[in-house]
């Protein structure tokens, strides 16, 4: 096995264990943590193709943002200690019928897709080209595609809240007895 199928391996690995533990942690902060680690993981694949802009991209935004976002608003609510209930056996069924589902029909569209290789070579990467296209509006711009994604930050960090404050505070059991 070479480097590149350890590092594949292992990225892939950590993406699978890592999501599964997002989805099925019973706290809200381990959660999130968990999903840190699945997207970094995933920005590693990225760094592995070569893709180096998409890489950073998804560590500095997602991993960087909208993470940091979500844990910085469970703190901000503190609800560190928050545990969601146990989920019943009829929704872990189907659950597991829909990612089972999902992973089906994801690995026939791969094993289908016939991959050929080019004989092209790279593109060069100029910084002027990049920052040109980061800041216009025409056909290979990127002005929407951030504007989008602040739109993005905004609505995890609404949802992060709203998670968060769910079921509004909670008062320690001394306060309840005393007002009994």
């Amino acid at each position: 096995m070479t480097n590149n199928q350890i590092m594949f391996v292992l990225f892939s690995a950590m993406i699978v264990v890592f999501s599964i533990l997002t989805v099925t942690s019973r706290k809200i902060l381990r959660s999130a943590v968990y999903l840190l680690f699945v997207l970094v993981s995933t920005s590693g694949l990225y760094f592995m193709l070569n893709y180096q802009f998409i890489a950073a991209v998804q560590l500095t935004l997602y991993a960087g943002g909208i993470v940091v976002l979500i844990i910085f608003s469970i703190l901000l609510t503190s609800h560190i200690d928050h545990k969601f209930e146990p989920v019943g056996w009829k929704k872990s069924l189907f659950s597991a019928l829909a990612a089972l589902s999902g992973a089906i029909i994801s690995i026939i569209t791969i094993l289908d897709f016939r991959f050929s290789a080019t004989r092209q070579a790279a593109k060069e990467v100029d910084m002027k080209l990049i920052g040109k296209s980061l800041l216009s509006t025409g056909n290979d711009g990127f002005v929407l595609p951030f504007e989008v994604i602040s739109i993005l930050l905004i609505a995890a960090m609404v949802a992060a809240i709203v998670i968060a404050k769910k079921g509004g505070p909670i008062k320690p059991e001394s306060q309840i007895s005393n007002q009994q």
